[in-house]
C-alpha cells in the first residue's frame, strides 16, 4: 500500500526577530527581503514545488504583514501597475500568482514556548496525515530542493523524516542533535534515538538534525502525553517532546542527509547578509554589477 500524499505544510513564523531590532519592532523577521523577495516567500515556493497544496503559517503579534503578501493585490497596487503600462505590467500577473500559490490558512500561536508549540496549534488542521513542518528564517538552496529531497525519502521508507548535513567541525557536535541508529545507505539512518549537542567525543555519528521535518500523523498522538509530562519552565521541543518518545514506541524515524549547495539561517544578522549578497549573485540583472562593486571594495 502506498504512503499517504504529502499535500499540507506547517510554517512557524511567531518569532520576534530579536536580533533585528529595531527593523523588526514592526516588519516580523520573515519579512526581511532576500532581493526582492521575503525571506518567508522562499520557504513557501519550495514547499509548493514539492506538491504541497495546503499551507498553515502559525505565527503572532505583529505578523499581518505576512497574510497580506499572500494575499490577492489591492485594487490600489493593480491601478499604480496598470498606470506603469508595460513596464509594470508583469507584476500584475506576479502578484496574482503569489496568492494562487496554494490554500493559506494562519493560525495565532498559543502556548509553551518551544518548537513544537506550532504542531500542536496546526493539528486540527491536519488530522492523521502526514506534513513538511518548516521553520520561516531556514532557507536551504538545493536542486532537487530540500523538502522534495524528504518528500522522496518517505515515498522509499515510510515514517517521519528528519533533514540533517554531516557534522565535520567541534561546534557541529555542540550546536545540533545527532542522530544514532542504524545506516541503510550512505545518506539515510534509521533513527534509536537523537542526543542533543552531545560533543564529539559522545557524538553517536555525524548525522546532525537541522531545521525543518517530515513528519507522520503520528506525532500528533504524543502532543499530550507531552505536555502532561512537561517539566515547568522546560520548553516544548520537537526532538525531546515528541521524536524521541515515538523513537521509543518503534516509529520509523528516518535521518536523510540533505543534499545542497547552501544553507542560511536568516534569523542571524550575519547568515542573512550572506544570503542577500549570494542570492543577488544568482541573479543574471544584477550579478555583473554587483560582482564589479564588491570586487572594488574588497581590494581598496
Amino acid at each position: 500500500m502506498a504512503n499517504p500524499k504529502v499535500t499540507k505544510a506547517v510554517i512557524a513564523a511567531a518569532g520576534f526577530g530579536t536580533r533585528f531590532l529595531p527593523q523588526t519592532k514592526a516588519m516580523p523577521k520573515e519579512m526581511l527581503p532576500l532581493v526582492d523577495k521575503p525571506v518567508i516567500q522562499y520557504i513557501v515556493e519550495q514547499l509548493v514545488e514539492a506538491g504541497i497544496q495546503d499551507i498553515i503559517i502559525v505565527s503572532g503579534y505583529s505578523k499581518r504583514p505576512i497574510e497580506d503578501h499572500f494575499d490577492v493585490p489591492s485594487e490600489e497596487l493593480l491601478q499604480n501597475l496598470r498606470a506603469g503600462g508595460p513596464k509594470k505590467a508583469h507584476f500584475i500577473k506576479e502578484m496574482q500568482d503569489l496568492a494562487d500559490m496554494a490554500n493559506f490558512v494562519y493560525v495565532r500561536q498559543k502556548g509553551p514556548y518551544g518548537n513544537a508549540t506550532p504542531i500542536m496549534n496546526a493539528a486540527h488542521l491536519i488530522g492523521n496525515e502526514p506534513f513538511i513542518y518548516a521553520f520561516a528564517d531556514d532557507v536551504t538552496m538545493a536542486d532537487p530542493n530540500m523538502y522534495q529531497q524528504l518528500i522522496a525519502a518517505y515515498e522509499v521508507y515510510g515514517g517521519s523524516v528528519v533533514p540533517c548535513i554531516r557534522a565535520k567541525t567541534d561546534a557541529d557536535y555542540d550546536r545540533y542533535g545527532i542522530m544514532a541508529g542504524e545506516t541503510v545507505n550512505k545518506r539515510v539512518i534509521k533513527a534509536r534515538g537523537i542526543v542533543e549537542k552531545p560533543g564529539r567525543a559522545k557524538a553517536p555519528s555525524d548525522f546532525a538534525a537541522i531545521g525543518g521535518y517530515l513528519l507522520t500523523g503520528d506525532v500528533f498522538g504524543y502532543i499530550e502525553e507531552a505536555l502532561d509530562t512537561l517539566p515547568k519552565d522546560q520548553e516544548f521541543y520537537v526532538t525531546d517532546s515528541l521524536l524521541q518518545p515515538m523513537i521509543q514506541d518503534g516509529k520509523e524515524i528516518y535521518g536523510l542527509e540533505i543534499d545542497y549547495d547552501a544553507r542560511y539561517d536568516t534569523g542571524n544578522p550575519s547568515d542573512y547578509v550572506k544570503a542577500v549578497v549570494d542570492l543577488a549573485l544568482r541573479r543574471p540583472d544584477i550579478a555583473p554589477e554587483l560582482k564589479e562593486y564588491l570586487l572594488t571594495r574588497l581590494q581598496s
